[in-house]
């Protein structure tokens, strides 16, 4: 502002301070370079916080004809500057005198109406609020700290600390340096404080947190908001400090045609499906203010036992917002998701085993080197393959499209280096890992175990080529789509002969329970709810017929119909749209069929034909020396791509939806940073406001805002800013 006032020779305005130019006056956008500018938010130009006003243009006016109705700037006399400060001084008395006489009128006239007459001009602030504003911006600064160093707020356990000493949380210690450091703001509250007090109460922290973590995600939603159509996505349920929590994130296509999947929060989790799908409303919708009319796609992510509750949730929205499809996320491959979802204890047993057996080697690069010795002993006859097998146990291989498959190839090596872990005379491991061998060995050892991951290597290798396929290029996606019937119709004939097909697997299931010296056995559980019932004739084999295949063949059918709705099926036909599919179909495509689905998402809904004619003869007449994009992303980075509304807003919708895989993975950062959160924080250290602040660290804030928010909602300007302390005892 002070810039402004010397560039523009404004006299008239020296003697203001800068608080009083930003608060009464306003600056021409003009005056800025256009990179200082930010205009992201549909609500307000934002300035970049080192934008100082450098375009002054102080002599158009003297070739300008036009000019001579404009302001004129000239250098002003000293005499006439004097005489302009002479005439402000007067001014301001005057204004002082007509408001003592209006507040003794007042005074006089209690009838009157408060407020009636007087100026709308915002009073500035009190030297109290002043001081008060700046203290709060010191503890929004240290919170944010925290949040984005991914430091507790919490120090030592209470029964962490000798009787007869104080140690300060992280919170107050930080304050209390800051203080050190020479910061006048925070020590002139200090000074003016009593003895036992703290600076921030608990209360306080937790208040001024959730106003933190709603600017921060205010930022991403205003993004959101900016490109209109989203996707919401869940991941499996975490646990932050001892409660359940359902992570959210939102796909969206940025101003710059990148597609990006933000974290925005967590949702406590509820056991009742339907308070859960409520409460997911709610939250998304009037919490976060995401208008679901604009929502196109569906996805979560959960571990077995979750994932009916989440159908239930997908189910409720699709009811409300019939365009949300419900699909498959790119990030999960479809076996380990079709898995996740068979609602049998046992498949969800042997899930967690499987993932615990992975966690166990990867503990450190010891135990995998010992895998990798073993390994190479059984696999003398077939080093390749050995070597593929080592590689794949240094990967994070549950997640694989064939990672039963795997399972079922490397369980030999598993139980010998786990049973040698455990019964090492050497003793070169500790008691724990030994211990945890044990219990790993004992349990991928079980018969039980051993028939169900046959059954699942069985039955997911109908799906196993089609699921790759989704996490293909985009024309992969495009043909999948076609395939699905087939693939449908695989399993549909599986389950019309399951006698004879788990007859095989249960052959199979054997023989490897043979080959590892597995006895074959019915589960305890079912041993002990049938002792001493001779009528009970049931073998293994019928047993697991009706307990594990049939019901796992039923629900993989199901769930393929239930994620492969006709709509989305039409969704991914749209995908023809891009020129590489354009061209592998010869450019005889009929995307208009099947974009009707989104016509209401159109800016020219009545021009669409001619548009996608004129988009197929672009591509099917291009120089020789183009080449077709291949993907989404390169077709919405087309320089030309707005010369084709239509299409361009049907690549957007398309882009966001969940199976879409994000193709540049720098915008992938919201899964990858929440990873890391959840595995480099203890569970009872895990904040929801704070895990916010961590993995979207680099989202840029506004401390004036979340400060005047803080005043607005939690105090008021006769408020002392004493008045949110708290004693603590004095020792």
């Amino acid at each position: 502002c002070q810039k402004w006032v010397e560039n523009c020779r404004r006299a008239d305005l020296e003697d203001k301070t800068p608080d009083q130019l930003n608060k009464h006056y306003r600056l021409c956008a003009k005056h800025f370079e256009t990179s200082m500018i930010c205009r992201t938010s549909p609500y307000r130009t934002v300035l970049r916080d080192n934008a100082i006003p450098t375009i002054f243009d102080l002599t158009s006016h003297l070739n300008n004809p036009h000019s001579r109705h404009r302001k004129r700037i000239k250098e002003l006399s000293e005499d006439e500057i004097r005489t302009l400060k002479q005439k402000k001084i007067d001014e301001t008395s005057e204004q002082e005198q007509k408001h003592k006489e209006t507040n003794n009128s007042n005074a006089q006239n209690p009838s009157e109406e408060e407020g009636e007459g007087q100026d709308e001009d915002i009073l500035p602030l009190t030297l109290e609020e002043k001081e008060n504003k700046e203290y709060l911006k010191s503890l929004f600064e240290i919170l944010i700290l925290m949040g984005k160093q991914n430091i507790p707020l919490d120090g030592h356990e209470a029964d962490e600390i000798p009787e007869g000493l104080f140690t300060p949380d992280n919170f107050q210690a930080l304050l209390e340096c800051r203080i050190n450091s020479g910061e006048e703001v925070l020590r002139k509250r200090f000074e003016t404080t009593a003895v036992n007090t703290l600076f921030c109460s608990k209360t306080q922290q937790r208040q001024m947190l959730e106003i933190c973590e709603s600017c921060i995600r205010e930022e991403t939603l205003r993004e959101v908001r900016d490109s209109h159509f989203f996707s919401i996505i869940t991941d499996d349920v975490v646990d932050i400090a001892g409660e359940e929590h359902l992570p959210v994130l939102v796909r969206f296509v940025d101003e710059s045609h990148n597609l990006r999947e933000e974290f925005i929060g967590f949702l406590p989790y509820e056991a009742d499906a339907e308070i859960l799908a409520v409460k997911f409303h709610t939250m998304i919708t009037e919490k976060w203010g995401l208008n679901m009319e604009y929502c196109r796609g569906q996805a979560y992510i959960v571990s077995s036992g979750f994932s009916s509750k989440m159908k239930v949730v997908a189910s409720r929205l699709l009811e409300k917002y019939p365009q949300a499809i419900y699909t498959l996320c790119s990030s999960c491959a479809l076996n380990t998701w079709l898995a996740k979802s068979v609602p049998v204890m046992g498949v969800s047993v042997a899930l967690g085993t499987i993932e615990e057996v992975c966690s166990f080697f990867h503990r450190s690069p010891q135990l995998l080197l010992e895998l990798d010795n073993v390994i190479s002993v059984l696999f003398q006859n077939s080093k390749e393959r050995g070597k593929e097998l080592k590689e794949i146990c240094h990967s994070q291989w549950t997640g694989r499209h064939d990672a039963f498959e795997i399972l079922v190839e490397l369980l030999q090596a598993l139980v010998l280096c786990l049973d040698g872990i455990n019964s090492d005379t050497n003793i070169r491991w500790n008691n724990c890992i030994a211990g945890r061998a044990f219990v790993l060995c004992s349990a991928v050892t079980d018969f039980d175990f051993i028939v169900t991951i046959v059954v699942l290597k069985n039955v997911l290798s109908f799906t196993r080529a089609f699921g790759k396929n989704l996490q293909g290029q985009t024309s992969d996606v495009f043909f999948a789509a076609g395939s699905l019937t087939a693939v449908l119709h695989s399993l549909n004939e599986v389950m019309e002969n399951i006698e004879v097909y788990h007859e095989f697997w249960f052959e199979e299931a054997t023989n490897l329970a043979t080959k590892l010296d597995i006895q074959m056995k019915l589960p305890g559980k079912f041993r002990r709810a049938h002792q001493g019932n001779l009528e009970s004739q049931l073998t293994s084999e019928s047993y697991y017929k009706e307990t594990l295949s049939v019901p796992t063949v039923e629900h993989i059918i199901q769930e393929l119909k239930d994620i492969f709705s006709e709509q989305h099926l039409k969704a991914l036909k749209c995908l023809s749209l891009v020129p590489s599919v354009m061209g592998q179909l010869k450019f005889n495509t009929s995307e208009e069929h099947h974009a009707d689905m989104y016509r209401s998402d159109l800016p020219n809904p009545d021009t669409l034909s001619a548009e996608l004619h004129c988009w197929r003869i672009k591509w099917k007449h291009r120089g020789k020396d183009i080449e077709l994009p291949s993907t989404i992303y390169e077709a919405l980075h087309l320089p030309d791509i707005k010369f084709f509304p239509n299409v361009y807003a049907l690549l957007k919708v398309l882009c966001i939806l969940p199976v879409m895989k994000v193709e540049n993975e720098r915008y992938e950062n919201g899964r990858k940073r929440l990873k890391a959160y959840l595995r480099n924080t203890l569970t009872d250290q895990r904040s929801s406001n704070l895990a916010l602040l961590n993995i979207n660290f680099d989202i840029k804030h506004d401390l004036d805002l979340m400060v005047d928010t803080y005043i607005k909602l939690y105090t008021s300007k006769s408020e002392l800013p004493t008045d949110n302390s708290e004693t603590v005892e004095n020792t």
